[in-house]
């Protein structure tokens, strides 16, 4: 029997990081666990939901109301992937470390935690725990590139390197990332100081010193070459759904039934939503279109063989599904992979041209342009659901994430994590400048 720990989470409201993050929560505590999660005051039932007790951030910022627009990191309307970025980071990443680690390290001094368990995006609570010598780690919902890691630069939703150009490639896209999340270097090291810590050289240096960074994605939806630094944990991917999914039954036929599911925040996604309804209704296909919490289903106007709902279990609904239709956000993409199901990537940003590369370079899908129109859309998903190949790619997906989730690698590595000392002063990963 494992002997309780005492755990602190640290997540923010990042849409799809919801569900994986709290997928991870309730598995700490089905485990015994003492567990405390700072959180959002919106992700309040979800916490609650999990056992865990919820503590709501105090200075720093978070999303207070359910309006779609009232994130933290508002994206949708940059005018560059790079100003989106820079939104991100100024936002949640290091704009407000000092905040996050104030509030990280004082729940830590009311009451001591054998592990800090942080979101991606909240650089603020590895900062704290190195400050009070406690383990960390972080945890990821998505892809992750890491210099020198086999893998191209995440963003532009590139194929790996080939050859010398290839590698230079990879190389200089390191260097200007470096550059760009470094921006944000003075921002971090204010909250480094503050907390009695000596400033660092690069902000990428601040996933280094973490004790364990686990990324909660399929190694079979990795390329091949990938290989993750020493810190570096691939513990397969959580596949739970949102707690706001509620109940769903399958609408009446025998036709292929096509789920398409978007982003779960806000990306200014309405038209897509709009063309990949207006496409289903040019097919012999069952149609289910849900909008999630950022769009009204009274925006979409339906075909007769399509249903808009606001909300579904994804879960069940794979299990009826041929084909899906998505943003590409890593959590659609690996249900339907996890289900076998053909996918027809749409990406709208932040890191889903790289799941649709993948998707597309293990033959389990089709990659369109964001502006693609209803025609397009519709002619991907007949190939799709005609082409035998797709549904193969996406059954050799599905064996390899059910390999990878038969046990739980995320709570193990959490578990190992606690009463080991921190090792936050040693660089573990390979530099990108």
């Amino acid at each position: 029997m494992t002997m309780s720990k005492r755990y602190l989470f640290a997540i923010i409201d990042g849409g799809g990081t919801v569900p994986a993050d709290t997928s991870v929560i309730r598995a700490m505590v089905g485990r015994g666990h003492d567990v405390r999660v700072l959180a959002d005051r919106v992700l309040a039932p979800d916490v609650e939901r999990t056992g865990a007790e919820h503590i709501p951030w105090d200075r720093a910022p978070q999303r207070v109301n359910l309006d779609p627009q009232s994130v933290i990191m508002k994206d949708w309307d940059a005018k560059t992937p790079f100003e989106a970025f820079a939104r991100v980071r100024d936002g949640a990443m290091t704009g407000p470390a000092a905040l996050f680690a104030a509030d990280v390290r004082a729940e830590l001094q009311r009451r001591p935690a054998d592990v800090v368990v942080g979101n991606f995006f909240v650089f603020g609570a590895q900062v704290a725990a190195e400050a009070e010598g406690v383990p960390f780690a972080f945890i990821v919902s998505n892809l992750l590139s890491f210099p020198g890691s086999g893998t191209p630069p995440l963003g532009p939703g590139l194929k790996p390197a080939r050859g010398p150009l290839g590698r230079a490639r990879d190389n200089a896209i390191n260097r200007f990332m470096a550059r760009v999340f470094d921006k944000g270097l003075d921002d971090l090291n204010r909250a480094r100081r503050a907390n009695g810590l000596e400033p660092i050289a690069s902000v990428l240096q601040n996933f280094e010193r973490a004790d364990r960074l686990l990324l909660m994605t399929s190694r079979g939806f990795e390329y091949e070459s990938f290989t993750p630094p020493p810190n570096v944990r691939l513990v397969g991917p959580r596949l739970d759904d949102p707690a706001w999914a509620g109940e769903w039954t399958p609408p009446a036929g025998d036709d292929p039934l096509v789920l398409v599911g978007m982003s779960s925040t806000y990306m200014d996604h309405a038209g897509v939503l709009q063309r990949a309804a207006t496409a289903l209704g040019k097919l012999p296909v069952r149609g289910v279109v849900t909008t999630g919490p950022a769009v009204d289903p009274e925006e979409i106007e339906a075909p007769a063989n399509v249903t808009v709902v606001r909300r579904a279990p994804h879960s069940e609904v794979l299990r009826h599904a041929s084909a899906v239709i998505t943003h590409a956000g890593h959590g659609t993409v690996i249900k339907a992979l996890a289900a076998g199901v053909p996918v027809v990537a749409i990406p709208l940003g932040r890191d889903q041209l790289d799941n649709a590369a993948r998707v597309q370079h293990h033959g389990a899908g089709l990659r369109l342009k964001l502006k693609a129109k209803p025609d397009a859309i519709a002619a991907a998903v007949r190939r799709v659901l005609d082409e035998p190949s797709y549904a193969a790619g996406a059954e050799r997906l599905a064996a390899a994430i059910a390999a990878e989730t038969a046990s739980d690698r995320a709570v193990e590595e959490l578990e190992e994590l606690a009463g080991r000392p921190s090792n936050g002063t040693v660089p573990v990963l390979e530099r990108a400048v």
